[in-house]
C-alpha cells in the first residue's frame, strides 16, 4: 500500500463523479428532445384524431348512399306495381308505402347533405393542421438536429470516460478495487478523501484520533473515518510544499 493508491482511488471517483454528470446529461437530451418535438407531436395526434374521423364521416356518408340508392330502388318497383294494379284498396296501400319510401328517402338525403358539409369543414381542418404540423416541423427542425448532435458529442464524452475509467480500475490493487466498488455499490459517492491538514475528515470534518492520523498520514493502509465511514488518504500538499 502506497500514497499513490490513495491517489489513484482518488482519481477513480474524480472520474466516477465525472460520468455521473455526463451521464446524466446524456438522459436529459432525451427530455429536451421530448420537449423540443411537443408541438409537433401535438398536432400529429391531433391530425390524426380528426383523420380518423373523417374515414368515419366518409364510411356513413357511403352507407347513406347505399340506403337511399336501396330506397330509390323500391320506390321504382312500387311505382311499377302501382301501375298495373286495378284494385282500389291494394292502390292505396300502396301508395302508402310509397310515401314512406319516400320520406324517408328525403331523410337520408338530408341527413347526407348534412353530412357532406361536416366532411367539408373536417378536410378543411384537417388541411389546416397539416399545414401546421409541417410548420412546427420545419420551425423545430433546427433546434432538434443541435440537441441530437450534442447528445452524440456526449455520449462520445461519455464512453471516453468510462474507457479511462476502466484503465484506472484495473490499475489498482485488486483488494483496493473490490473495496472501492463494494462502496460505490453501496450507494456512496465519495469513498476516499484527504485529511485536512488539522486531522480531520475531509468530508464529515469530524477529527480523527491522533493514533489514526498518523496511521493516515504514513499511507501505508486503507483507514477509515470513524464518524462517518470514508476511507481516509494523506492530506494534500500546502501550497509551496512538495
Amino acid at each position: 500500500m502506497s500514497v499513490s493508491t490513495h491517489a489513484s482511488m482518488k482519481e477513480l471517483q474524480d472520474l466516477d463523479t465525472r460520468i455521473d454528470e455526463v451521464r446524466s446529461r446524456v438522459e436529459g437530451f432525451e427530455e429536451e428532445l421530448a420537449d423540443v418535438a411537443a408541438p409537433a407531436e401535438a398536432l400529429v395526434r391531433e391530425t390524426e384524431l380528426l383523420g380518423n374521423r373523417l374515414k368515419d364521416m366518409r364510411a356513413d356518408e357511403r352507407r347513406l348512399e347505399a340506403a337511399a340508392d336501396d330506397k330509390r330502388a323500391r320506390g321504382k318497383r312500387l311505382q311499377e306495381r302501382l301501375n298495373s294494379i286495378r284494385n282500389l284498396r291494394e292502390e292505396a296501400a300502396l301508395r302508402v308505402e310509397m310515401d314512406l319510401v319516400r320520406r324517408a328517402l328525403e331523410a337520408d338525403e338530408q341527413e347526407a347533405l348534412s353530412l357532406l358539409d361536416g366532411i367539408r369543414r373536417a378536410e378543411d381542418s384537417l388541411a389546416d393542421l397539416e399545414a401546421r404540423r409541417k410548420a412546427a416541423v420545419e420551425e423545430l427542425e433546427p433546434r432538434r438536429q443541435e440537441l441530437l448532435k450534442e447528445q452524440e458529442a456526449t455520449r462520445k464524452e461519455l464512453a471516453k470516460l468510462q474507457k479511462t475509467r476502466g484503465e484506472r480500475a484495473d490499475a489498482l490493487g485488486e483488494r483496493e478495487r473490490r473495496l472501492y466498488e463494494s462502496y460505490r455499490a453501496g450507494g456512496r459517492s465519495v469513498v476516499v478523501v484527504s485529511l485536512t491538514q488539522d486531522g480531520a475528515c475531509g468530508f464529515c470534518f469530524s477529527v480523527a484520533p491522533l493514533q489514526l492520523q498518523s496511521e493516515v498520514r504514513r499511507g501505508t493502509s486503507l483507514i477509515r473515518c470513524e464518524a462517518c465511514g470514508v476511507i481516509l488518504a494523506p492530506p494534500e500538499p500546502e501550497n509551496g510544499e512538495e
